[in-house]
């Protein structure tokens, strides 16, 4: 895997912006935070903003597997529907 975000699938500059804002600069760090996490910290990070899981949560993992976000197959992304569902919870949000 190339371990730069510049360049990865789905990975434009500001996903990689507000990756870079949480402290995650390569693609193993994102792999080691995992997406989800990942995706709540940028919400966390962004309270005034929308953060769309097709384009944000779809696209960290696609930007690992280098997958387009729309192509991940329906049951990872309701896999990681329901991890960002229960850390939520978790996490009183």
């Amino acid at each position: 895997m190339n371990n730069n975000l510049k360049g990865a699938k789905n990975i434009g500059r500001i996903i990689e912006k507000r990756l870079n804002e949480i402290g995650v600069f390569s693609l193993t760090e994102l792999l080691e935070m995992t997406p989800v996490k990942a995706y709540l910290k940028i919400c966390e990070q962004h309270p005034d903003k929308i953060i769309p899981v097709c384009y944000y949560l779809y696209s960290l993992q696609g930007g690992l597997t280098g997958t387009h976000w729309n192509d991940i197959p329906e049951r990872l992304k309701k896999k990681l529907l329901k991890d960002v569902g229960k850390a939520q919870r978790k996490n009183g949000f």
